[in-house]
């Protein structure tokens, strides 16, 4: 029986391995570029697949085995390069060229658990409470552990009006978070402004989408005519805006920068400069007319702040630090996500595809965004956020190309403090299968024991729903009284003198650094 099985495993090991030499040895041979085959690391790879051929205790098809290995290959480079199946490439294309149901959010993966860099503004993701930094431990009954954001979209994705509950847990939060949430279309309104006082202005952009740059012009040119005379000073919000198209962050800039000026620039593993995006519209326009036709002479020269926290990510920051380079901008609140990396999606002759990392954005300046992010000129800090996420938390996670400090999110304030340490390193530690069966089951004995306690538990959840849609409809209205990032903004562009002094204070390139860590 034993000799049986080594024997099944030796044919089926050297069946893969002629096939994996033959293969390679052709692409490399048509490769000049292409470095010596490691052999003997495929020798390895083509003997654990006779192992699992010959002697798993399931029988497994080929495609299964040899596609959990294309995953594996891919998912350890870092946390944005993705095998994707047929299906899953598919799925893909829909999301964005289609109209679907979902929940509103960017995800990323941290250590096998899916992690929330930030809810987009008004889906029901924000509306629920999601918050940055929060994990997904469950979609429905499923655990999220060693789930794919690829997957986790597919689950959280479907029709909209139909129901789907999520777990989470947050690290401030002795219990997991079970919220029942319904999908719905998601068209974010990425544009929202409102006149904060006479010839002061403020915009809200949530997301870079493809009307983003001409919606950003209608909202300038109406509020100068709500103000009756130009503008002498804007705020632009950038806080928990996860990205979105590149275009569109050029067009952003261009609306505030010198016609023609570099807005970024990528490098791939060579280092040698590659794409270069400019404010001119054919880096900017995507179809129809240029959208900053005829905008105020006066907003290339205005006194400009730019809001950030830790989920102001990608395309956002993309914004943020070519502002800062050419100090057309003071940067205030907290430092960005540090999502500095591009992913290309290169289809593949089985109708899949694999997403990889190519390449690095870099800001005028030259600076990297990997990692770092964009430090605040002004530093200014949430007192309601209690917990910040960043892409330097993410394992496997690219260092910053040139070296620095990179920063890591965390529990803020007090919550350092009251946390215990271990839920603090590892939220799920105290998260197991039923965790929150047990929650469930202390609420409904309380019920049957006294009446009492079931009026005051339905008080208080009626109460605690209605702060939170009033804490929702809060977040919606900017108010410099009961927002401090907000105010200290509206404070700089009033005081031309204190904006010019604090101009490009933080907008260094980085250094190397001799306790510069090791990458991950």
């Amino acid at each position: 029986m034993a000799k049986s099985r080594l024997k099944k495993a030796a044919l089926y090991t050297l069946g893969a391995f002629s096939g994996v030499i033959l293969t390679l040895s052709i692409q490399s041979y048509a490769n000049e570029k292409s470095e010596a085959l490691p052999v003997q690391s495929l020798h390895t790879m083509a003997e654990v697949y006779g192992q699992i051929k010959a002697n798993y205790v399931e029988n497994k098809t080929d495609d299964t085995i040899l596609e959990g290995a294309m995953k594996g290959m891919v998912n350890n480079l870092d946390p944005h390069s993705e095998y994707l199946t047929v299906k899953d490439y598919s799925d893909l294309q829909e999301s964005t060229t289609g109209e679907f149901g979902g929940l509103g959010m960017e995800i990323s993966s941290e250590d096998g658990l899916i992690k929330i860099v930030a809810p987009i503004e008004d889906t029901p993701a924000d509306r629920a409470g999601i918050k940055s930094g929060d994990y997904i431990v469950k979609i429905d009954s499923e655990s999220t552990r060693n789930m794919t954001t690829t997957e986790a979209v597919k689950r959280m994705r479907g029709k909209p009006g139909t129901s789907i509950t999520l777990t989470l847990a947050r690290k401030d939060e002795a219990q997991p978070i079970v919220l029942h949430l319904t999908r719905a279309i998601i068209k974010v309104k990425s544009v929202r402004y409102k006149l904060l006082e006479p010839d002061y202005g403020y915009v809200r952009i949530t997301q870079f989408q493809e009307h983003t740059v001409s919606l950003l012009a209608d909202a300038i040119k109406d509020l100068e005519k709500q103000n009756k005379q130009p503008l002498k000073g804007l705020v632009l919000d950038l806080r928990d805006d996860p990205g979105g198209l590149l275009n569109s962050a050029v067009g952003v800039s261009a609306v505030f920068l010198k016609p023609g000026v570099k807005v970024v620039s990528t490098k791939n593993r060579d280092k040698k400069e590659g794409m270069v995006l400019k404010a001119i519209p054919k880096d900017y326009v995507v179809k129809g007319n240029d959208p900053l036709v005829n905008m105020p002479e006066e907003i290339k020269t205005i006194p400009i702040t730019v809001l950030v926290n830790s989920g102001t990510a990608s395309a956002s920051e993309i914004v943020s630090g070519a502002l800062q380079d050419y100090k057309r901008a003071v940067i205030v609140g907290t430092q960005s996500f540090g999502k500095g990396s591009v992913q290309t999606v290169i289809p593949l002759s089985n109708g899949g595809a694999v997403k990889l990392t190519t390449a690095l954005y870099y800001t005028p300046n030259d600076r990297s965004i990997q990692a770092q992010g964009i430090v605040p000129d002004v530093e200014v800090k949430d007192k309601n956020r209690k917990f910040e996420s960043r892409e330097a938390d993410l394992g496997g996670h690219l260092s910053n190309p040139l070296g620095g400090k990179e920063v890591k999110g965390g529990l803020e304030g007090s919550q350092k403090k009251t946390t215990s340490s271990a839920f603090a390193s590892e939220p799920v530690n105290q998260l197991n299968e039923d965790s929150d069966k047990d929650s469930t089951k202390e609420v409904k004995t309380g019920k049957d024991e006294n009446q009492t306690n079931k009026a005051t538990t339905t008080a208080d959840k009626k109460d605690s729903k209605k702060k939170d849609e009033e804490d929702w409809l809060a977040r919606r209205e900017p108010n410099p009284a009961k927002d401090a990032q907000l105010k200290s903004a509206l404070d700089l562009v009033k005081d031309p003198v204190k904006w010019n002094q604090s101009l490009g204070l933080a907008a260094k390139k980085p250094v190397k650094t001799s306790d510069k860590k090791d990458k991950k």
